[in-house]
């Protein structure tokens, strides 16, 4: 597979030397966390900045993850790669990928994504923290700009399969806030309708208990298009709650 550099950060990692597979292997950076071993191999984060651009570097050796598009195994960077595509020619709001490549050396098989830092946008789970000091004007444009990102990702026929706020980016915008997703691994194509559509909604409800009722109707109300008070939402919210309990009973 021939490597992917994205046009735009061609000049700027070339005069730093890091425009090639092997450049970006070897260039010694400090992990942001642990190495994730669950696969039989390793897979690592790190932070570059580079003229005042933050960048994430993922490195990763012998991690590999089996699909229906790779049977025998594959990097799980390869499969994350492919969804950051996937979502940029869907539209959908999500990280941007700088550089993607994999290597076979001696037998290890070796991956690298580079992505664009998310710097000035801050994840759902940080702004949940301090919900209580945000404004219900800032309450109904956060509740909202999710909303509409999970319409996109699911009328683009897309389902995340890790919609947690942890992987929801937001910034605040003149008249609102705008959102976009990161982790994309675990996406595939929403095959099952408002079945799929629950089942990638409800984590997101589950892992957010700061929310009440009135604001999940907000969040409801844009994600359907529909009045606060509709027949609908009653039962979209019934089926998000039966699954909630369900799951938090495991």
């Amino acid at each position: 597979m021939t490597d992917f550099l994205a046009p735009e950060d061609r000049a700027l990692l070339e005069r730093h030397g890091l425009g090639t597979f092997e450049a970006l292997w070897a260039r010694q950076l400090d992990a942001v966390d642990e190495p994730n071993t669950a696969r039989g191999g390793w897979s690592s984060v790190f932070r570059l900045d580079l003229e005042g651009h933050g960048f994430y570097l993922k490195r990763q050796s012998n991690y590999q993850t089996h699909t229906l598009h790779a049977p025998f195994g594959e990097p799980s960077f390869a499969r994350e790669f492919r969804n950051i595509s996937r979502y940029e020619r869907l539209g959908i709001p999500a990280l941007k990928a700088v550089f993607f490549g994999e290597r076979k050396v001696d037998g290890e098989v070796r991956a690298i994504l580079l992505t664009r830092a998310l710097d000035g946008w801050a994840d759902l789970d940080s702004l949940l923290q301090r919900w209580s000091d945000l404004g219900e004007a800032q309450h109904t444009a956060i509740l909202q700009a999710c909303a509409k990102l999970a319409q996109r990702l699911h009328s683009q026929r897309q389902v995340h399969g890790c919609f947690y706020p942890k992987h929801i980016f937001l910034r605040a915008t003149g008249d609102g806030y705008e959102a976009q997703l990161i982790d994309l691994e675990k996406t595939r194509p929403l095959l099952f309708g408002q079945r799929d559509r629950v089942k990638d909604l409800e984590p997101l409800l589950r892992r957010a208990p700061e929310w009440s009722e009135d604001q999940l109707r907000i969040l409801l109300a844009a994600y359907l298009n529909q009045p606060q008070d509709s027949a609908l939402i009653d039962r979209w919210l019934n089926r998000l709650t039966a699954r909630r309990s369900h799951k938090e009973k495991r």
